[in-house]
């Protein structure tokens, strides 16, 4: 395996994008810290968003005056999709791929459409991707502070000689090169991201917490206490872990719990479920994944709802809202 490359504010030189147009396409959760960081960094940007929505109003709120697409990228050295990745294929055939230029780069924050070929580029494009390793208003407020979230960076295509350098003033922008800037491919940045995601950052993560309460009510235990040791707690932990990896959590926390944590946890993740991690990847590596969600996407979501709703009114959540509303230090989000 060779050596990570990576790539700070020395490296990643503004100069690439200084007097020209960029366009952000979307105003939501990325594309706002984008605009705002990049135009915060002395750089020219115009924003795409479709009007009448709240991003729009959003954009306009912050001193933009929003544009349709096939006008926001007209002429722009830079075009960055932030827009979701079912909507991207749409947006493209539509405003996009009628209207870009040879020389012009194609910028994205995930590489979802890409790497599965969604989206092809045309000849004489750029292809690049800057993909901050958190949310878009992680990417603003680190901004703000002087600081800035790790950036992922690969180049796709380079038509033109200088895809990279536009990519790295465009994470300079962000504020990325602050924190580090990590060379990768389209293909490993997909894979990863959708893999992490599905096994354990949000799929595996909630059906752990909502496997372990249910196991505990089922058992007769009080549902608010189950709460508190499945869901509420899972942030103590998590920030220990972000702030030293496992072994400062397993310093912080007593010797009952770390002896727990290292003889139980692996009767948990067990040999099984690691196959089970191997088809999720395979699924994901070989594209069917990518083919399953376009279709649920295509036919209406109705899978996509019918899970969602079950979920929204699971005995967990209806703890946690009664439970939330009585913590006046947590800034409680309902949706």
């Amino acid at each position: 395996m060779s050596e990570a490359v990576m790539y700070y504010e020395k490296d990643a030189p503004k100069t690439a994008l200084e007097g020209k147009k960029i366009a952000v396409l979307g105003y939501g959760s990325q594309g706002h810290a984008h605009s705002l960081n990049l135009r915060d960094s002395g750089l020219s940007v115009v924003v795409s968003e479709l009007a009448g929505t709240d991003n729009y109003k959003l954009a306009q709120e912050h001193g933009f005056d929003p544009k349709p697409a096939a006008e926001a990228i007209k002429d722009a050295a830079l075009i960055i999709v932030t827009l979701p990745d079912e909507l991207q294929t749409k947006v493209y055939e539509a405003e996009i791929a009628p209207n870009i230029q040879a020389g012009q780069a194609l910028g994205f924050c995930h590489g979802f459409n890409i790497h599965f070929k969604y989206i092809v580029p045309p000849k004489g494009v750029n292809v690049v991707m800057i993909a901050p390793k958190g949310p878009g208003h992680l990417v603003r407020s680190e901004y703000e502070k002087g600081g800035g979230v790790p950036c992922l960076i690969a180049v796709e295509k380079d038509s033109t000689g200088d895809a990279k350098q536009v990519a790295l003033a465009w994470a300079n922008g962000i504020g990325g090169a602050r924190a580090g800037i990590l060379e990768t491919t389209f293909k490993e940045e997909t894979e990863t991201d959708l893999f992490g995601e599905q096994v354990v950052l949000c799929g595996g993560l909630t059906s752990l917490i909502k496997a372990g309460f249910e196991t505990l009510v089922e058992a007769g235990y009080q549902p608010e206490v189950a709460y508190f040791e499945c869901m509420h707690e899972v942030k103590l932990i998590v920030d220990l872990m972000y702030q030293g990896g496992l072994s400062y959590m397993r310093y912080s926390i007593s010797n009952t719990a770390e002896y727990g944590d290292l003889t139980r946890g692996p009767r948990i993740i067990t040999d099984e479920t690691r196959a089970e991690m191997k088809k999720v990847l395979d699924e994901i590596c070989s594209g069917k994944f990518a083919k399953e969600w376009i279709s649920e996407v295509k036919s209406g979501k109705k899978n996509f709802n019918a899970l969602y709703e079950m979920d929204h009114d699971s005995k967990i959540e209806q703890v946690g809202r009664k439970l939330r509303k009585m913590m006046a230090w947590i800034d409680e989000k309902e949706v």
